[in-house]
Parts: structure tokens; sequence; C-alpha cells
């Protein structure tokens, strides 16, 4: 459970990737917090192997260190986050934040070209005229065999949409919106990876 909204313990794509940190997306306001998602964050096991150099290190030190999810993020192993809506919001205000989360970290590292411009406005398009229902699930699947994405959106009495991003650049964004260490949108989150990691990396 994150904030009484219920994940598996684990999930199935092409391996069993189990539950591995959770977190949630909030604002305050007037000291009102005010929650919009809950996250869970599901990683191949294997992860650790790739991660060898940060053995030994304290969960406060791993979540400040920025490398430390550069290298989660891009280690060949599947990922899954799973995202639920708490505070329902439009699928084009849902859309408009992924567009510009991606678009200034693309645009950061000079890689916003004609290519990553037209994946975003597909992505755009997918959340367009959706309405996210509190409950309402998204999965970000990215495989460990290719730089690609897929969205799936399920909300309850409709039926469940997808969208594949191509776009290994766009794709590789949307894992750091999620997974990027202090620039992550949801610190809650950052720190359950780097408390669950660092237990791992020191058995």
């Amino acid at each position: 459970m994150v904030d009484e909204v219920p994940f598996p313990s684990q999930v199935t794509t092409t391996k069993t990737l189990p539950l591995l940190a959770n977190g949630i997306t909030d604002i305050e306001i007037h000291f009102l917090q005010i929650k919009f998602t809950a996250i869970g964050v599901y990683l191949d096991p294997e992860i650790v192997t790739h991660l060898i150099k940060w053995k030994g290190k304290s969960a406060a030190d791993l979540a400040e260190d920025d490398d430390f999810f550069e290298a989660i993020i891009s280690a060949p192993v599947e990922k899954l986050i799973r995202v639920v809506v708490i505070k329902e919001i439009k699928g084009s205000q849902f859309g408009v934040q992924i567009e510009s989360a991606v678009r200034d970290r693309l645009a950061e590292v000079d890689k916003f070209e004609e290519e990553e411009e037209e994946a975003l406005e597909q992505l755009v398009d997918f959340f367009q005229s959706k309405y996210f229902k509190t409950d309402s699930v998204l999965t970000f699947y990215f495989p460990s065999s290719s730089s690609t994405a897929e969205i799936v959106v399920a909300i309850e009495g409709k039926e469940e949409s997808k969208i594949e991003v191509k776009n290994g650049n766009v794709a590789e964004m949307i894992k750091k919106w999620y997974l990027g260490g202090s620039t992550g949108v949801s610190s809650t989150t950052i720190s359950s990876l780097a408390n669950a990691l660092s237990l791992q990396l020191s058995k």
C-alpha cells in the first residue's frame, strides 16, 4: 500500500519484477498537502549487478548521488513504473506535464531535434482525450533489450489503451522524470529506491 493505494508486490513482464520502491507526487499549499499520484517502481533484481560500485553506501548517500540514479536508468534490465492517480486530472494536463519535463531535459543535453518533437506530439495526442479519474493506472514499461517505452493507460469502465514511444531519447527522459535522482518528479520515490537498493547492495 502506498498512501492507501494498493500495489501488487510483483508484476510479470517477460519475467517477474518485484516492487522495489514507492512514493507519491504532491504539492504543499498553505501547509496543506495535496497528493496527485502514487508511484511504484518495479525492477529486475539483476540491477544490483550493475550497481556494485556503490556497495556498502548508506541510503542517505545514495539518495543524493545522481550518478547512482544515472546507472539505474542506463542499466540494461527491465523496469516498470506504475502510477496510480489520487487526484483526478485531465489527460491533456498530464500530457503537458510530461511534455515539458521531457522537453526541458532533452534541451539541456542538446538532444531536442525534429524526431523528438514528433514523438512528444504523439504522446500529447495520446493523452489529450483522456480523463484520469481517481484510481486510473498508468504503466510505463521499459524493456531491457531496446531503448523504447510502452505506456498503458487503464481507466475504470474503459478499454485499456497503449502507445509505444519508439524514440530512445524521449523514452530515456521519461525514465529520468521518474528515476532521475535530485531532478526526479517524486523525492519520496527516490529516497525509497535509495533505501531498497542500499539494503540489496549491503548483502
